[in-house]
């Protein structure tokens, strides 16, 4: 999408009083004045935490907030009809709305059940560490509360490959099912790491990918949503979704943007996995994140080095760009969240460029209230300044460890457009940049309003841009 950005919108502490898609939708017109062409929902349906599930404990797939289960009708974020309220209002908008979707596997079972496993080790889960055993499981589920509206699925054991719990003796271990086998076409990490957590799907199962492909067409159906967010791609077999998604775009004739969170730090991994999806699902570039990451934390950081071993550097069209997002924030598994003197040159870095396309993360733009941390307001500018300006050919001067800058020339179309960047991770700084000769003599201001001279433009197209020590600047005409 050109000039296209995505908005994560929640974080993971959020407290939203089972409101979440009413927020939402008052707040439609606002996003899409602000630049927003695209708003990723968190996941819509029931979980075992019932109303302050964030939506990654999957019970029930088809109970958007209709049905008692779980302690409560409504999710964490509200009821069905709001949710399907809130999806047409964001359309109308003019905006793209995305689904999270968690199909790796479901927790709270309805009824247990007792089999035989085969204990793994944590480490290497393709390494047996014990004979087999009788286990107690949470694998039957039956969904009591929706009375087999939408679908008569129950799922059993046979549907699952492994789960982390017995419940005959308490103990937390991997027990991997009788006759199953991991999935291939997985991360290798700790040996095969199909296994996550709960009851894993078993994706070898013909009736569980049949279920899989009923529940999409179901949702694409009743939600119209224009796309999706695919929960832990790593761990499910990169066949099935590569499969899954191409049935979705024939039935419905539809793009249906589809992004995978693939949680690795090495690009290669997500090469791979883009090569065995055959390019139909593009991915977040986590290897850009650990570089802000290290950035943030290092005034030494090479800036030259800031986009390399990442997908938006060698794989733009599959990349989707981003900062920081519920599972990096402050008390998450994988938290590795950006220090706030970088967020913003960060942010520069994916907005303000032509390569991939940017996800702005909840938190930084509204808070996260939890940890007291403040909203950055100047991101509402910097995506101001993305619609409005960021357009034309780009001229990169990505030449200085501690000071790098680009510039962007404008295009017709848009009459306001052009501008240069410049960023620095330790002293004040200048660079001479070229903007364009149709700017000769115009004058160029700190959109950012940390430098509160002008730049005047020579003749010949260039400009002496300055940055302060440890910030961004962004000049426009």
């Amino acid at each position: 999408m050109i000039n296209g950005v995505m908005i994560q919108y929640f974080e993971w502490y959020m407290d939203c009083n089972q409101n979440l898609w009413n927020i939402v939708a008052c707040q439609a017109d606002k996003l899409a004045k602000m630049g927003i062409t695209a708003i990723w929902l968190p996941p819509a349906y029931k979980g075992i935490g019932g109303k302050d599930e964030v939506g990654y404990g999957v019970y029930d797939v088809y109970d958007l907030g209709e049905f008692d289960q779980k302690g409560t009708i409504k999710t964490k974020y509200g009821s069905k009809d709001e949710y399907i309220n809130c999806i047409q209002v964001l359309k109308q908008a003019g905006m793209e709305v995305y689904a999270d979707i968690v199909l790796n596997h479901k927790m709270g079972a309805d009824i247990i059940q007792t089999i035989p496993a085969t204990k793994v080790d944590w480490n290497n889960h393709e390494q047996e560490i014990a004979n087999q055993e009788i286990v107690k499981v949470a694998t039957k589920f039956t969904f009591p509360g929706r009375k087999k509206k939408y679908s008569d699925f129950e799922w059993n054991w046979t549907h699952f490959d492994g789960i982390d719990y017995n419940m005959a003796n308490g103990e937390n271990a991997v027990f991997k099912f009788k006759d199953k086998n991991w999935e291939n076409s997985v991360d290798e990490e700790f040996g095969n790491y199909d296994y996550l957590m709960g009851a894993d799907l078993d994706f070898t199962n013909e009736k569980v990918v049949e279920e899989c492909k009923k529940w999409g067409k179901w949702y694409l159906e009743l939600t119209k949503v224009d796309g999706f967010r695919l929960d832990a791609v790593k761990h499910i077999s990169s066949t099935f979704y590569k499969d899954w998604i191409k049935f979705l775009r024939e039935l419905t004739n539809k793009e249906l943007f589809t992004v995978g969170e693939y949680w690795s730090g090495d690009v290669s991994k997500l090469h791979k996995y883009i090569q065995e999806t055959e390019g139909e699902i593009s991915l977040f570039d986590v290897p850009l994140h650990y570089n802000f990451c290290q950035a943030s934390k290092d005034e030494n950081y090479d800036l030259t080095t800031i986009f390399n071993n990442t997908l938006v550097k060698d794989n733009p069209n599959r990349a989707v760009t981003f900062v920081d997002n519920h599972d990096t924030q402050p008390g998450q598994a994988l938290e590795s969240f950006i220090d706030r003197w970088f967020k913003l040159s960060a942010y520069s870095l994916i907005l303000l460029r032509n390569e991939g396309y940017p996800c702005v993360f909840y938190g930084d733009l509204y808070g996260i209230k939890k940890d007291n941390i403040e909203p950055i307001e100047e991101l509402k500018i910097m995506l101001n300044i993305r619609k409005e300006r960021a357009y034309g050919k780009q001229n990169d001067y990505i030449d200085n460890p501690n000071c790098i800058g680009w510039t962007k020339e404008g295009d017709e179309e848009h009459i306001k457009s052009g501008l240069a960047v410049i960023i620095s991770n330790k002293g004040y700084a200048e660079k001479r940049m070229y903007v364009g000769k149709k700017f000769a003599g115009k004058k160029f201001i700190d959109a950012m309003s940390n430098i509160e001279d002008e730049v005047i433009i020579d003749e010949e197209g260039f400009g002496n841009f300055r940055v302060k020590e440890k910030s961004v600047s962004v000049w426009v005409n």
